[in-house]
């Protein structure tokens, strides 16, 4: 049962990744008591195009799996009861209040998620600072693409995931897709490859998988976990050896290159091919192809990002399209395939650490009084930045003692997420607003059920830079309240009776002031002019600017408008394999779940088709292992322990093993991921950890040493 009827059709987008495909949703059953999506064939990203999560959405609507009204823990029994919505958010406001006056501001967390719309984590942020009064507020955005972020910032001046549509990229000569498999986390986007390739355009993907979007490359680099820096320096040393560099554009359009092409030259093909695994005639084909059209881009993923040197590594990719005249270009740019549905709108507009809305730094003193003149307050009651999203999350229970969070499922989805349940579990107070009881919404003293996608009305902000509204197509259950709602009632409750309106079209209205001026300038934009033109690009500073699908045509963002290159060079991951832990973990997504799976796991169709977890292993690997296909192999890294089928392929490095990250208990692959933080972005390294492997079916009958031996020797074998 659904909480409202729809009886026309609703043009909205998807509630998954960020390519926010257009969808149209329609009455299904009888009486129009339930809802189907259907295609959307004018909406130019997707093209109607869908993958199977976005087909199935609507089953999360349905009361048999979502939350249906409040729940709050009973002191007595420890268990989540239900309650009334004023019950629920008295709990909550007494729970923070209590915390911020017994041991200060800080001591109050706030968790939001790249799934908020704009408008929510425009209001998220603004509750944090001006009602909590807390620097501690960050996001699960922080794990997307926050290290492309920082090097989109240090070598263009400005953050946007692409800085061109997604229609130039079967248009241009050659694309570099480094460390994504689009195949199965942005199925609708393959046909951009697929039409490259009709056009006569070559398809390079680094992976150390060979996943099915490898399959499709012309050439395939499959490079250790964690070398991807080195690689990217290795095609660059090349470039400079061949003589392909494009010195017009060097020196009209950037600065620094001495510096940056001298560290490039100490990574000579012969030394990167020790490092990467790659063999030098590959490197050398991948420069061919790359610099012989007159147009490329390099795109990159949660590959190259997800690692403690993960904005060094970007910004070598970056070196490289700088250097060959691939940026600033028609056809031509680095571009970073952001993950999350509004992870790029969210970090714009607050829920960053040390983010103001508009993109604007939290301590820029220009910045605060705009945004506080905007809000009414002044610019000195604002606190500074805060802590970065795993930083906040091992603070929990220690300098953080209440946490109030909204989207996110960090049980599951935080790096060395056993001691992030922990960190939880040792709250004084935890308040959790979400669509479903997530393993992290089961730990909370109270549960607040809110609107899903197809139930409000709200922008995103997609990967392109494409601003789009997502439409209410059906009333919500009467149990249920908007996140708009739920910070008002919290705001009223904690002395704030104005500033947190609910009609989400007043906030963005206000968004738009808060932004003007900034980075990522929304004044332009109206809910009116994205219905009317399918979306419109920031930055839009004025209701007449058309919007700007690409960036850094005329200059980049930078103070005297040239790109900076930035030197950098190979470094260890945080975690280097050895005797005892002698194979690399790397983590991923599988097409029919996303993310931590709090929602696509509650739907069976989906469920169908992938289950449950595995450990991808080549045959080599489990040959020494003595494992065979769907057996249990035991993963042991220094942060703890997981048990899955093996999955065995050829398609691997035989000194890697691959888990999905979406599955919690004995499977949950962030068990073991490293927390080791780049010290730009402070994005922890999923990618890369070192581990060994155990026969876990035999693994308890072993002598005391006997799995460690076995695994030390398949470790010798696989090269590791």
């Amino acid at each position: 049962m659904l909480g409202g009827m729809l009886t026309t059709v609703t043009s909205t987008h998807c509630p998954y990744c960020a390519l926010q495909c257009g969808m149209n949703l329609r009455p299904a059953g009888e009486g129009g008591e339930g809802v189907e999506v259907v295609e959307r064939t004018d909406f130019p990203v997707n093209r109607g195009a869908l993958c199977g999560k976005g087909r199935t959405a609507p089953a999360v609507l349905s009361s048999r799996v979502r939350l249906a009204g409040p729940l709050v823990k009973n002191p007595a029994t420890g268990e989540l009861e239900p309650a009334t919505w004023e019950e629920a958010l008295r709990a909550v406001a007494e729970g923070l209040r209590r915390t911020r006056d017994g041991h200060g501001a800080d001591a109050v967390g706030v968790f939001g998620g790249g799934g908020l719309t704009n408008e929510k984590a425009y209001t998220l942020g603004k509750f944090a600072r001006l009602v909590l009064g807390t620097s501690q507020i960050d996001y699960n955005g922080r794990f997307c693409m926050s290290s492309a972020a920082a090097a989109h910032q240090r070598a263009f001046g400005l953050d946007r995931g692409l800085p061109f549509p997604l229609e130039d990229i079967p248009r241009t000569g050659c694309v570099i897709l480094v460390g994504s498999n689009l195949a199965e986390t942005m199925p609708p986007a393959l046909r951009y490859l697929t039409e490259l390739k009709e056009n006569g355009g070559r398809l390079i993907v680094v992976d150390p998988r060979r996943t099915r979007t490898a399959e499709q490359a012309d050439l395939h680099l499959a490079p250790r976990p964690g070398t991807d820096l080195a690689l990217a320096l290795g095609l660059l040393h090349l470039v400079v050896a061949e003589g392909r560099t494009d010195d017009d554009f060097i020196r009209d359009r950037t600065t620094g290159w001495p510096d940056a092409r001298a560290a490039a030259m100490s990574h000579w093909p012969a030394l990167v091919e020790r490092i990467t695994g790659v063999p030098v005639p590959q490197l050398r084909e991948a420069v061919r192809v790359f610099c012989e059209p007159d147009n490329a881009m390099v795109l990159t993923a949660r590959g190259p990002e997800q690692q403690s040197k993960g904005t060094d590594t970007v910004g070598a990719w970056i070196n490289l399209c700088l250097a060959t005249g691939r940026a600033g270009r028609p056809l031509s740019g680095y571009g970073c395939l952001t993950g999350q549905g509004n992870g790029q709108g969210g970090r714009e507009h607050g829920q960053k650490a040390d983010q103001l809305p508009g993109y604007r730094k939290l301590d820029d003193p220009a910045a605060r009084a705009h945004v506080a003149g905007v809000w009414g307050v002044d610019p000195d009651t604002l606190p500074g930045p805060g802590r970065s999203a795993y930083e906040l999350l091992d603070a929990l229970g220690t300098d953080i003692k209440a946490l109030l969070l909204m989207g996110s499922n960090p049980v599951v989805s935080a790096p060395r997420a056993a001691h992030i349940q922990e960190r939880l579990e040792s709250l004084d107070f935890l308040a959790v607003a979400d669509v479903v009881l997530s393993e992290t919404a089961a730990l909370a003293d109270v549960v607040l059920p809110v609107t899903q996608w197809a139930e409000e009305t709200g922008t995103t902000t997609n990967l392109e830079g494409r601003v789009l509204l997502r439409r209410r197509a059906i009333q919500p259950p009467e149990g249920v309240r908007s996140d708009l709602e739920v910070l008002h009632g919290l705001a009223e409750l904690l002395g704030w009776e104005k500033g947190f309106p609910t009609d989400p079209e007043e906030v963005f209205d206000e968004l738009r002031r808060a932004s003007a001026g900034g980075p990522a300038d929304y004044a332009g934009i109206s809910y009116r002019r994205i219905v009317e033109e399918d979306g419109v690009f920031w930055p839009c500073p004025e209701a007449d600017h058309p919007g700007t699908p690409r960036l850094f045509l005329d200059r980049f963002a930078t103070p005297d408008g040239l790109a900076r290159f930035v030197p950098v060079t190979h470094r260890a991951a945080g975690e280097e394999t050895d005797e005892e832990y002698p194979v690399v973990l790397t983590t991923g997504r599988v097409v029919s779940q996303y993310q931590s799976g709090a929602q696509t796991r509650r739907v069976a169709e989906l469920n169908a088709a992938a289950p449950g977890p595995f450990v991808e292993l080549h045959p080599r690997l489990a040959e020494r292992l003595g494992v065979a296909e769907g057996e249990p192999v035991a993963v042991v890294s220094r942060r703890g322990r997981a048990v899955a089928p093996a999955r065995i392929t050829t398609g691997i490095r035989p000194d890697t093993v691959f888990m999905p990250f979406h599955w919690p208990g004995e499977g949950r692959a962030n068990t073991l991921t490293n927390p080791a933080l780049d010290p730009t972005s402070r994005m922890p390294e999923f990618k890369v950890c070192a581990v060994r492997l155990e026969a876990a079916a035999r693994a308890g009958g072993q002598a005391p040493g006997a799995g460690r031996a076995a695994d030390q020797a398949a470790g010798r074998a696989a090269g590791g």
